[in-house]
């Protein structure tokens, strides 16, 4: 890798008055063409806590509300759960008969924690986690820039032993604080160096407004595609900047101790949406600036409220966490796949917009490279095996794409704990066999860069992906 392309495209960034923006790779300020390893490879994961319905196929709400798609390998079809993926079907990929050997006997409420470590942290008693799948990829790709990573949750900070609010944890095993409020992730992407920069951005309200100067300055200087860059990105940075100050009302919103069915916010439904976009819109510039190439961010807690139920009341149904125990009760499965149709349409949103940019090292868009997760370490009803995750992306990191992936032997048809609405469930024989979700991501810390052949106590990588 040239010293003076990497030195300028992933350190450069636009100053004035104390505030400095990171910028995208520029072609104008490299010393020659890229070389093939300057095209960042990027990581997403999404959790979100509580599950997904899985209604029996004698129920007849398997046609509509089942998460998991109808069909085979290539001829899947979505249900109503996942249909709005659908224009985005030829990259995305859904995988099914994937566990944490080490969780399939804990309770959902207890296992958020282990989804990227898999770490035998057991339902009760002593504690160790291990380091998190993010975190692995971090310390490689930390080198190249100025955050390693973006560490994310509606609910913040870390929570507390089998009740993890961050889905990070370091090589010690210990929880990395997920930041939850948009201004402050969105100041995290800026350097004030100057004593009064702080006060001076909270009075402009805008970055971009002490930054005009330098730059009309830079585009000056630069090539008529790293124009067009620089335009893209500066106006997802405004339209971010606009979005800001309703999203941080709805998370400073107090929750009263009250049934959250009952709940009437001050913060209306529709800043709870924009919080969700914005904070997905965060991770979108930082992976633009090249600010970070990992991120992680967990939609609620586990058997927790707040803003998490939250995110369900602002798409016109109760708290989440009691959706899933609700689901025998009328529309009790439409309304657990409405709200699981609510969270993959966000993350498609996401998808999209990454999609739709050109890489600005000019190797495919953004997508191509890539890699994004959304997934929960639960099925139905709170039990800990046949993980339904979805990935998007990487296909100049070669993963492939427009697959139904059923791994393991007995789930051809996912109906394994599909039906269960007690608690009776979680603790039942594993009737079914299934294969480590370590493999996985083995095979995602190949496609990423790193010489390995083991997660979490595993080893072997997953054929097809």
């Amino acid at each position: 890798m040239n010293i003076k392309s990497e030195s300028l495209s992933r350190r450069t960034f636009l100053r004035g008055t104390g505030v400095a923006l990171a910028l995208p790779w520029f072609e104008t300020f490299a010393a020659g063409a890229p070389s093939s390893d300057e095209t960042p490879k990027r990581f997403l994961s999404v959790y979100h806590p509580d599950g997904v319905g899985l209604p029996l196929k004698s129920d007849p709400a398997w046609k509509d509300w089942c998460w998991f798609p109808r069909g085979g390998e290539k001829d899947f079809e979505l249900t109503k759960v996942l249909d709005v993926l659908q224009p985005l079907r030829n990259d995305i990929t859904i995988y099914s008969g994937l566990s944490h050997p080490a969780a399939r006997q804990v309770h959902g409420h207890s296992n958020a924690d282990q989804y990227l470590t898999g770490a035998p942290i057991g339902g009760s008693g002593p504690y160790q986690n291990s380091i998190s799948l993010d975190q692995v990829y971090a310390e490689y790709a930390g080198d190249f820039t100025r955050h390693s990573s973006l560490v994310m949750s509606t609910n913040g900070g870390v929570g507390g032993p089998r009740g993890a609010q961050t889905q990070s944890f370091n090589r010690e095993g210990r929880p990395i604080p997920a930041m939850n409020k948009p201004k402050e992730i969105f100041d995290m992407l800026f350097v004030t160096s100057g004593k009064d920069a702080a006060a001076r951005l909270a009075r402009s309200k805008s970055a971009l407004d002490l930054l005009t100067e330098h730059t009309r300055s830079l585009a000056r200087d630069l090539s008529s595609k790293d124009q067009e860059t620089l335009k893209q990105y500066l106006d997802a940075v405004r339209d971010t900047e606009l979005k800001l100050a309703k999203a941080q009302k709805w998370i400073d919103t107090p929750i009263p101790k009250v049934d959250t069915r009952n709940l009437h916010l001050n913060a209306e439904p529709k800043e709870a949406k924009l919080y969700f976009q914005t904070m997905y819109e965060l991770i979108y510039l930082a992976f633009l600036s090249d600010s970070t190439r990992v991120a992680t961010f967990q939609l609620g807690r586990e058997n927790g409220e707040g803003p998490h139920d939250l995110l369900s009341l602002a798409v016109g149904l109760g708290a989440a966490h009691g959706l899933t125990h609700e689901v025998k009760k009328p529309n009790g499965w439409k309304n657990l796949g409405t709200y699981n149709r609510y969270q993959a349409a966000e993350f498609g949103r996401f998808v999209q917009r990454l999609k739709d940019t050109q890489e600005p090292t000019g190797k495919g868009n953004m997508l191509d490279n890539t890699f994004a997760m959304h997934g929960s370490a639960s099925s139905s009803f709170h039990l800990s095996r046949n993980y339904p995750i979805i990935s998007a992306g990487g296909k100049n990191l070669g993963f492939t794409t427009t697959v139904d992936l059923k791994f393991g032997k007995g789930n051809e048809d996912n109906q394994a704990g599909a039906g269960i609405d007690t608690d009776a469930g979680w603790h039942g024989k594993v009737e079914v066999e299934e294969l480590p979700l370590a493999k996985l991501f083995v095979t995602v810390l190949q496609r990423l860069g790193i010489k390995t052949n083991s997660f979490g106590g595993y080893t072997g990588s997953l054929s097809r992906v």
